[in-house]
């Protein structure tokens, strides 16, 4: 057909009778390409997905993830030996079938290794708030770039759990539980080969119970069918899963998995483990929901608690409609307000200061000047003091001066005397 001429499919009453020869196309016209349009730009733009694995070191959660994705992102092995928990964040560039993936993976570095495990949680805590706060600092700007910004927010949290084989840790349920209103829950028992499958079950069964105890909100998965999507919520949840890109041998073909004394482990087979579940329903069949639940679930909830708390409401005092603009306007009023109250406050505080340290100026000068008068009385008095031993001291010197000139002419009278009386004699 040409011309934009569309073949009715629907029969016309008055020629049900006649024989109508069906058209068929030979490719997609009109707005019913538009999906097709959507998926080309899509694939031509890419897509991103950001992971967050939590939990102790040797869990296994390197393995997992390249499992996941069948490939090998190096990566150097953490220690047990660090002073406090850290996050490690990498972004890998990945392609299947010629669809882009910009991975980036989060991973707790020295989580569940310190004797003191109170504040574990929260770098994981203050990461995914950061990226939250940065996407609406982003969302808030006058000339938003949201088409080109790298969203950082975490789509998927997957919590390894150890394969204790007895119940959660205190830690790893203070952790769930702080970060459940933040990001999308998978939990996983990791090395689940660790466990028989009667263990392995009673396992899974104590770890759902403690998590509804107390009221740990996890992701639910959805499928087409709502009874399975409810078996797939309380039937599988935790995966026991089991990573390991190892290539044996089983039979006459090369399957991945772990070769041990008594057998071999398949990653891919459903009857060892639940790896093959996690990944259908995390990368083929949710990821896209995954990626919605974070942006119109958790994101939503810490933008709308972000605003509430810099004062902004969707109703005024009489409970109408405000809009944005009057309520930035009121709360630019209130915060001028404030501003000059505060600045009132300071230069009041200020002049007080000043008159306080006025007055103790005051104070210390008034002190120093009487000290300066009181030192300038002793300093007369010891003057005159000093004058009058002077005057005592000169007199006693005219007196001595007088006394030795009266002694002199005394001795001298006595010398003549006796020369004379000498004289007398001869």
């Amino acid at each position: 057909p040409h011309g934009g001429y569309t073949p009715s499919l629907t029969p016309d009453p008055l020629k049900q009778n006649e024989n109508i020869r069906c058209l068929t196309t030979l490719s997609h016209f009109g707005f019913e390409c538009l999906p097709t349009q959507l998926v080309n730009r899509s694939i031509h733009k890419g897509f991103s997905f950001n992971i967050l694995c939590v939990g102790e070191t040797g869990l296994g959660k390197t393995t997992l993830i390249n499992t996941l994705f069948n490939t090998n992102l190096k990566e150097n092995k953490s220690s047990h030996f660090y002073s406090k928990v850290g996050l490690k964040v990498k972004t890998y560039e990945l392609q299947e079938r010629n669809i882009p993936l910009k991975l980036t993976v989060v991973k707790t570095v020295g989580y569940g290794d310190q004797i003191n495990k109170e504040a574990s949680y929260q770098p994981v805590i203050d990461y995914l708030d950061a990226q939250f706060e940065a996407y609406l600092q982003e969302e808030l700007k006058i000339k938003r770039s949201l088409i080109d910004y790298h969203d950082s927010r975490i789509h998927v949290c997957l919590y390894f759990i150890a394969p204790t084989g007895h119940s959660l840790k205190s830690l790893d349920l203070l952790t769930m539980k702080s970060i459940d209103r933040k990001v999308n829950i998978i939990p996983l028992i990791a090395k689940a080969d660790a466990l028989s499958k009667s263990d392995l079950q009673t396992f899974k069964s104590n770890i759902m119970s403690e998590l509804i105890t107390n009221g740990i909100q996890l992701y639910q998965f959805s499928t087409d069918d709502d009874e399975a999507t409810a078996q797939v919520n309380t039937g599988l949840l935790p995966f026991a899963v089991v990573g390991s890109m190892e290539e044996v041998k089983v039979g006459k073909r090369m399957v991945r998995g772990r070769h041990y004394p008594w057998g071999v482990l398949q990653v891919e087979n459903e009857n060892h483990c639940d790896f093959v579940k996690l990944r259908d329903l995390l990368l083929c069949t949710n990821m896209e929901d995954l990626k919605e639940q974070t942006h119109n679930q958790h994101y939503e909830c810490y933008r709308s608690n972000r605003l509430q708390k810099l004062g902004f409401t969707d109703v005024g005092p009489d409970n109408q409609p405000v809009s944005f603009q009057e309520m930035y306007e009121a709360k630019r009023k209130e915060f001028h307000d404030q501003c000059q109250r505060e600045e009132e406050e300071l230069k009041q505080t200020f002049m007080q200061r000043v008159k306080e340290k006025e007055a103790t100026f005051k104070d210390a000068e008034k002190e120093l000047q009487d000290k300066f008068e009181h030192l300038k009385r002793i300093q007369q008095e010891e003057i005159l003091k000093l004058e009058e031993e002077r005057r005592k001291l000169e007199e006693e010197i005219i007196d001595f001066y007088k006394t030795k000139a009266a002694s002199e002419t005394s001795q001298t009278q006595a010398c003549t005397n006796v020369k004379k009386e000498k004289e007398r004699k001869k």
